[in-house]
C-alpha cells in the first residue's frame, strides 16, 4: 500500500468514485482503502507524465501496465489494480461525462487459481473437539468454530454477528458480508445447539459492553487476531500440522459440500460470492467427484475393469 500521509491529492474524479463505492456501495473500510491504495498509484503514474484521468487511453494503460510489471507486481495485485481502474473509468463514463472508456478491453493477467490447503474431515473433527465445554471461553470457542466450518463463515461476518442475527427457530443466521450484503446462513442442528446455548447460558457471564455475540474477557467484541490466534491454538492442540486459519474452515466447508454432492451454484449462494468465478477455484472437487462416477456407473467403464 501507498503512504497516503506523503500522496499528493487525488483527481477529483478518484475522489468522487470513492465516495459513490462508500455512499452507494456500501463497501467496506478495509475494501475501500484497498481502492483508494490502487488509484493513489495509478494518480502518482498520471502525474508522472503530466496526465489526468479524461486523457487515459489505451495506450496509457498499456504504459501503465509495464510500470506494474516493472515495480514487480504479481499477477494478482496487478488484477486488483486492474478492477479498481475498470470500476472507475466504467463510473467516469457513466456518471462524470467521458465519451469512451479506455479500460473496456483491459484483461487481467492469467494467474493460476489454487484451492487453499483445507482440512480433510477427521481433521476438522479434531479441530473442533478442542475446546472444553465446561468453561465460557471453552464453550465460547468451539460455537465460533462450528460457525465457521459449519455455516462458512468469514472471520470478518463472525465478529460482527449480533445475538438477534440468530434465530433459533429457523435454525439460520442473518450474515453481513462483503459490501453489507445480507445473506440467510442455514445451521446444521448441533450448531444451532452450540449458539442458542452460549446465548442462554454463557454470553451473559462475559458481562457484555459490545452488542456483538462472540466477546472477549472484557465483554467487548472479539478482532480478527484474537480468533486467528485462538484458532492457531487449537491446530497445535489437535496436533494438526497444515497452516490453520478462521479462513481454512470456510474452504474446507465449501470443499465437504462439493465433495458430498452440491453443486457450485449453491456452495456460492451459501458462501456469499458475488460472482461464481470466486466459487470456481473449488471446481476440481466437483471434476474429481463427477470423474468417480463416470467411472462407477459408465458401462464402457465397467466392461474394462470386468476383462481386468
Amino acid at each position: 500500500m501507498s503512504d497516503t500521509s506523503l500522496s499528493p491529492a487525488l483527481h477529483p474524479w478518484m475522489d468522487t468514485y470513492l465516495e459513490h463505492l462508500l455512499v452507494i456501495q456500501g463497501l467496506s473500510e478495509a475494501t475501500l482503502a484497498a481502492y483508494r491504495a490502487d488509484l493513489d498509484a495509478f494518480n502518482r503514474f498520471l502525474l508522472k507524465h503530466s496526465l489526468v484521468p479524461k486523457q487515459v487511453d489505451e495506450q496509457t494503460l498499456f504504459l501503465y501496465l509495464m510500470d506494474m510489471k516493472k515495480r514487480g507486481l504479481k499477477n494478482s495485485s496487478t488484477s486488483r489494480h486492474l478492477a479498481s481502474l475498470r470500476g472507475l473509468f466504467r463510473f467516469a463514463v457513466q456518471e462524470l461525462g467521458m465519451e469512451e472508456n479506455p479500460a473496456r478491453l483491459l484483461e487481467n493477467p492469467k494467474s493460476v487459481k489454487r484451492i487453499p490447503e483445507v482440512l480433510n474431515q477427521a481433521e476438522t473433527e479434531s479441530l473442533l473437539a478442542c475446546p472444553d465445554l465446561s468453561t465460557k471461553l471453552g464453550f465460547r470457542d468451539r460455537a465460533m468454530l462450528e460457525l465457521l466450518y459449519g455455516g462458512g463463515l468469514r472471520v470478518s461476518e463472525l465478529i460482527t454477528l449480533a445475538p438477534l442475527d440468530f434465530d433459533v427457530q429457523v435454525g439460520a443466521l442473518r450474515v453481513w458480508g462483503k459490501g453489507s450484503k445480507e445473506r440467510i446462513v442455514p445451521l446444521h442442528d448441533q450448531g444451532v445447539t452450540l449458539v442458542n446455548g452460549y446465548i442462554k447460558g454463557w454470553r451473559s457471564l462475559f458481562r457484555p459492553r459490545e452488542d456483538f455475540l462472540f466477546l472477549n474477557r472484557s465483554g467487548m467484541g472479539l478482532t480478527r487476531q484474537g480468533v486467528w490466534k485462538l484458532i492457531k491454538r487449537y491446530a497445535r492442540v489437535a496436533g494438526i500440522e497444515k497452516t490453520v486459519s478462521p479462513h481454512s474452515l470456510r474452504h474446507s466447508y465449501a470443499t465437504h459440500l462439493l465433495e458430498g454432492g452440491a453443486d457450485l451454484r449453491t456452495v456460492q449462494l451459501l458462501l456469499g460470492h458475488a460472482d461464481i468465478t470466486a466459487t470456481e477455484i473449488y471446481t476440481h472437487v466437483q471434476s474429481d467427484r463427477l470423474r468417480r462416477i463416470h467411472q462407477q456407473y459408465h458401462p464402457r467403464t465397467r466392461e474394462l475393469h470386468e476383462k481386468k
